[in-house]
């Protein structure tokens, strides 16, 4: 957490639901957009100085998930929050950024494909659509025939977790619907191929199907139809907030009427979710790691997903302006852990589905981009409610 002395607010640029909370934050107009520069300052210049966080494959590749110039799942949540600022503010710098990483990754060539590299392409379409510079077609065309064609499946169709160091043979993923599935819709549309578009939302199916907890109405990491079980039943919150971020993308990018059934289970799903994530909050306005276990850490990457699903899913109508307020207590709380250098802190490092919860406790806490991506997702959103 931040040691700053955080500026007086200006009431006058306050939205009348944050005054009560920000009135000892200082979390003005102007706070907000400095702490969302320093953000992307720091994503870009992260480093894993003692290798300790490198992923060292059985082939001899060393890839490096922290630092900026890989090609993850890390880089494509950055990617994506930075594109998110792109387009709320147009800052030139953002922009720049997403290019120079997209220039530098095609002279260094493309990656294995897997579950996970697939989620920059979902910017790359992203800027496809705002320039139309069909140097990026051939990349978007022939990730998404992948994707849809060669992909390993699991029964009943759904994408098998697929990664760098594993199969995960017959193994459901809620990071799934984040890195693959959302990019499959985006594909669909930007190409021109509707089978694609229902492929995505056949897998959203699948996936609640087998992920979401009846009880709670959150989601559990991970399950297998190899012995059909939800591994360790962790509940666990940063998978759950790649879902909690996921859906109103999804619905904001399909535009269903109101009336769509499909739309219809999506809604019914978050709200669900978000429910019982309102539950769960912690006094701090964060989530632990474990949400139904207050002994586990909080976690900021997550709660940073939270808040803004939540934010954004208010905004757009899908889910009762009542869970506002908890979604901007979680955005404030996110903002209290951007420390000066404009790292987000108190994030937990990739995690695997485990087969015990104390393996999930015991994840380290690093600063990573997808949490800073996170952050800029959720800062974007308050940001939003000054407008």
């Amino acid at each position: 957490m931040s040691n700053q002395i955080l500026k007086p607010v200006d009431s006058s640029k306050i939205h009348p639901l944050l005054a009560h909370h920000t009135a000892h934050l200082g979390a003005d107009r102007d706070d907000i957009r400095g702490a969302i520069d320093r953000l992307i300052h720091n994503l870009i210049n992260i480093e894993d100085k003692d290798g300790k966080f490198l992923l060292r494959l059985d082939d001899g590749r060393v890839l490096d998930t922290k630092g900026w110039n890989g090609f993850e799942w890390t880089h494509g949540v950055g990617l994506y929050g930075v594109y998110k600022v792109w387009e709320l503010t147009g800052d030139p710098k953002a922009w720049d950024i997403m290019t120079s990483w997209f220039e530098a990754r095609f002279k260094e060539g493309m990656p294995s494909r897997n579950i996970n590299t697939v989620a920059p392409f979902l910017t790359l379409a992203y800027l496809f659509d705002r320039t139309g510079d069909r140097r990026f077609l051939p990349y978007i065309d022939r990730w998404a025939e992948w994707v849809y064609n060669e992909l390993p499946r699991t029964e009943e169709g759904g994408f098998q977790h697929i990664v760098y160091n594993s199969v995960n043979h017959q193994q459901l993923w809620d990071d799934t619907l984040m890195m693959s599935v959302l990019p499959l819709a985006k594909f669909g549309l930007l190409l021109g191929r509707p089978h694609y578009v229902e492929e995505a939302k056949r897998q959203f199916l699948v996936h609640i199907k087998y992920l979401s907890d009846r009880k709670t109405g959150l989601w559990f990491h991970g399950w297998t139809f190899d012995g059909r079980h939800n591994f360790a039943n962790a509940l666990w919150a940063r998978g759950n907030s790649w879902v909690t971020i996921v859906i109103p993308e999804f619905l904001e990018l399909l535009n269903l009427p109101e009336g769509d059934a499909f739309r219809q289970h999506l809604v019914s799903t978050l709200e669900a979710q978000v429910k019982a994530l309102a539950q769960f909050q912690s006094p701090s306005g964060l989530w632990p790691t474990l949400l139904d276990d207050p002994t586990s850490y909080d976690e900021a990457a997550a709660s940073a997903g939270f808040a803004y699903g939540i934010l954004k899913a208010v905004r757009k109508g899908y889910i009762s302006k009542d869970y506002e307020a908890f979604g901007v207590k979680a955005a404030l709380a996110v903002r209290r852990h951007i420390n000066d250098a404009g790292e987000l802190t108190q994030v937990s490092f990739g995690t695997p589905v485990f087969n015990t919860l104390q393996e999930y406790k015991d994840i380290p806490l690093t600063s990573m981009p997808f949490g800073q991506a996170m952050a800029l997702l959720a800062m974007g959103e308050l940001l939003v409610r000054f407008i």
